[in-house]
C-alpha cells in the first residue's frame, strides 16, 4: 500500500551558492552523501542538487514537510549500477516508523537549470 508520494524541484544554481557555504552543506547533507557528491567531480552541483530535492520529495511524502526532519538525516546513496536509495536515521528515520513505513522509493534527474527527484513510501 502506498503511503505518501512526493516531488520536488531545485534549481541548480541554488546549489552553486550553497557550495561556498561549508556550514550550509553540513547542515542539509550527510557527510557521506558530501563525499559521494564531490566523487562526481564536474557533477557535483547537479548531484547535490537532485540530493536536495530528494529530502524534500521526502518530506513530502510523508505528510509533514520538512517539521521536525533533520535533512542530514535523509542520505542519498548510488548502488553499483547508480540507481539512487534513500537511507534514513535518527528524524527520518523516526517519522517513517511512525507512518508504518516499510519501503523507500526515489527517482532523481536533472537538466539543465532543474533537478527533480520523486519519493514514494511504502507500507
Amino acid at each position: 500500500m502506498i503511503l505518501g508520494i512526493g516531488v520536488d524541484i531545485v534549481h541548480i544554481s541554488r546549489m552553486r551558492e550553497w557550495q561556498a557555504k561549508e556550514a550550509l552543506l553540513a547542515r542539509f547533507f550527510h557527510p557521506g552523501e558530501l563525499e559521494d557528491a564531490q566523487a562526481r567531480g564536474p557533477r557535483v552541483t547537479q548531484s547535490l542538487a537532485a540530493r536536495f530535492a530528494a529530502k524534500e520529495a521526502y518530506g513530502k511524502a510523508l505528510g509533514t514537510g520538512m517539521r521536525d526532519l533533520k535533512l542530514r538525516d535523509i542520505r542519498i546513496i548510488n548502488d553499483v549500477n547508480g540507481k539512487p536509495e534513500l537511507r534514513l536515521y535518527g528524524t527520518a528515520r523516526e517519522r517513517f516508523d511512525e507512518i508504518g513505513g516499510q519501503s523507500v522509493f526515489v527517482s532523481m534527474t536533472h537538466e539543465r537549470d532543474s533537478a527533480i527527484a520523486v519519493v514514494v513510501l511504502e507500507a
